[in-house]
């Protein structure tokens, strides 16, 4: 196919999809992204990728834009990147997200290429295959072709991207519309089940230098605080980052069968994020013990600023979790970004602080040294002084 034949469409109206499309877009080849809310495709044309720098002042516009229904973009389309807004839990986002997929392989072409984007536990994707190569007659690898291509909320030093394709080696024109997309020497092409393998053992090591922390600070008490001062990883580790792997835990539990040491080592991974939530709100109930301060008398603020659009809904899951258990102690609580008004309310404010940046910009912005600021970190720092 020649690159100037070239159409895409990108399912999924999230920020992870926005960026491939307005990066594909911005090169000049035709591009539709779906919005898998309302099934219907948005035309991205280069100027308006450029006019706009993330989705969601893409979909503040959104009245604005060219539609088409979503089964023409589609079947229009040589590559189909799959990209969805998952807002489901376990178990049914993998009925969700299977569901999804088959809507699109549904008016897939002959010839095209599908890029599935959702990070996948050992043997899904043989299992799309199967499904892909059912459900159009098609045969993979010879006139319909599937790529695996993670994406990662967590950092690398290694790579940014995984290709996993089944011959091992990527269409030139898929190479060209990602190029630029990560930085050079990020991207590994590798076979799908090795694509399973890596990803799976970026997202435990990551977890696996992290959990341990979070469990084992929960003993701790200010002896050992005041001795580890200095190092410095303790309290820099938040609540966003132990969330932010969330859903490639429970997607890698799902393929698993049967008990293994891997299968407990991935449940007790999840079990660490459970667990803290729960410690989290029985520390803000002793706060409220230790200042004397009554329920009636007192607003949380949950600080947490991140992307509503983003393709995993774990922290919007957690968010609502967390605010619902605070209110078994406090019965005023909300959900903030760093900034908001410090003296709006005549209650004792005690502010939860659930990433890094969110306390940075507080720590910076807050007038108020009544404020109880409680760092979500493993050691829960707290600062503030009761008024």
């Amino acid at each position: 196919m020649s690159p100037e034949s070239l159409k895409v469409a990108v399912y999924g109206l999230s920020t992870e999809g926005y960026k491939i499309a307005s990066h594909i877009s911005t090169k000049g080849i035709p591009v539709s992204i779906i919005d898998d809310s309302s099934g219907m495709a948005i035309t991205l044309k280069p100027d308006i990728a450029k006019s706009y720098s993330s989705v969601t002042s893409f979909i503040q516009d959104e009245t604005l834009l060219d539609f088409e229904p979503f089964d023409a973009a589609i079947n229009n389309a040589s590559f189909i990147f799959f990209t969805p807004r998952i807002r489901k839990s376990w178990p049914d986002a993998k009925n969700h997200i299977g569901s999804k997929f088959q809507d699109v392989i549904k008016h897939v072409n002959k010839d095209s290429s599908i890029i599935y984007a959702v990070p996948a536990g050992f043997g899904v994707n043989n299992e799309n295959i199967t499904l892909i190569e059912r459900q159009t007659g098609l045969s993979i690898g010879k006139n319909i072709f599937y790529h695996y291509m993670p994406i990662s909320s967590i950092s690398s030093t290694l790579f940014e991207a995984i290709i996993g394709t089944t011959k091992s080696r990527v269409n030139s024109n898929l190479t060209r519309l990602l190029n630029g997309l990560y930085p050079d020497g990020t991207m590994k092409i590798v076979d799908i089940e090795s694509a399973e393998y890596i990803y799976c053992i970026k997202i435990l090591r990551h977890y696996g230098l992290m959990s341990p922390i979070f469990e084992i600070c929960k003993f701790a008490d200010h002896t050992f605080q005041s001795q580890i001062m200095e190092s410095e990883s303790l309290y820099e580790i938040y609540l966003d980052d132990l969330v932010v792997g969330l859903f490639d835990l429970n997607t890698i539990l799902s393929s698993l069968a049967g008990i293994s040491p891997l299968t407990l080592l991935v449940k007790g991974n999840i079990a660490t994020v459970e667990n803290y939530i729960k410690y989290l709100t029985e520390q803000i109930k002793i706060i409220l013990k230790r200042f004397e301060l009554k329920a009636s008398k007192t607003k949380a603020i949950i600080s947490w600023t991140f992307d509503p659009n983003e393709m995993r809904g774990d922290r919007l899951e957690i968010i609502s979790r967390l605010e619902s258990r605070l209110k078994d102690y406090v019965g005023d609580v909300e959900r903030h970004d760093s900034i908001f008004d410090f003296y709006s309310s005549e209650k004792k404010l005690i502010v939860l602080s659930c990433s890094k940046s969110d306390f940075e910009k507080l720590n910076k912005n807050n007038p108020n040294s009544e404020i109880i600021i409680v760092k979500a970190t493993p050691l829960l720092v707290q600062s503030g002084t009761r008024g």
